[in-house]
């Protein structure tokens, strides 16, 4: 598989992450034996990168690396000062009928403390369907945009969860029954979380870097299902 590349520089590669993937090796994916995100750039490139942020193995979208490990601290530091912005896209099941601004705590998986998290969320678009989802007759979902201000382990999907409007395809977190549906109906058992956009103050360039994620092809197949315009920005 070829990765495709958004944007680089002598500083940074920015790519767009496919779904089902792990960036790199880690303990709590010990058992996943595929290539790694880091394990394919490195054939397609020839070169190490490092990443400077994390996207779950199975959330789709634009990752940000630095090409040197003296740059890392750097780019990180974007996330630590708020001076970087990421916005998500996710699907999830019922009408979100107003913005939110979810602050619900999250445990850190490694010292089991909870620490202070904060998501945004606004809603792009709806659908109800005449399709049954155990208890109800009908199923509804929503498009929405996600802007975390932290950057928690599974932050987005454990507050979707908090606010019941959980993720699409989100077999930790999400709805089970309406998960299943997605496999029967549309043949999809992918999670609908995308990182779409990233932007910031290039730290050594001193220029701004936008840079948007087009969607996965299970995104734009629904996206015609649901008669949604595409979202390209």
């Amino acid at each position: 598989m070829k990765i495709p590349i958004l944007y680089e520089d002598s500083y940074l590669l920015i790519v767009n992450k496919p779904n089902n993937m792990l960036v790199h090796k880690s303990y709590y994916a010990r058992n996943i034996k595929d290539a790694t995100l880091l394990d394919l750039l490195c054939q397609q490139l020839g070169n190490n990168f490092y990443p400077v942020h994390r996207l779950d193995r199975k959330t789709s979208g634009v990752l940000v690396l630095a090409k040197s490990k003296d740059f890392v601290s750097t780019f990180q530091n974007l996330f630590a000062t708020e001076t970087i912005q990421k916005k998500y896209l996710g699907i999830v099941r019922g009408f979100l009928k107003n913005d939110l601004t979810i602050t619900t705590p999250v445990k850190n998986p490694d010292t089991q403390v909870y620490k202070d998290a904060e998501t945004h969320c606004k809603s792009l678009k709806t659908i109800a369907l005449d399709i049954p989802v155990h208890p109800y007759k009908s199923s509804r979902y929503s498009l929405i945009e996600l802007t975390p201000k932290t950057g928690r382990m599974h932050q987005l999907r454990i507050h979707m969860n908090k606010v019941s409007h959980p993720l699409i395809g989100d077999h930790k977190y999400g709805d089970r029954f309406h998960n299943r549906m997605f496999v029967s109906e549309f043949n999809c058992t992918n999670l609908f979380l995308h990182a779409h956009i990233i932007s910031f103050t290039h730290p050594f360039l001193s220029k701004k870097v936008e840079i948007i994620a087009p969607l996965p092809t299970y995104w734009t197949q629904l996206f015609k299902i649901f008669k949604w315009d595409l979202i390209n920005s």
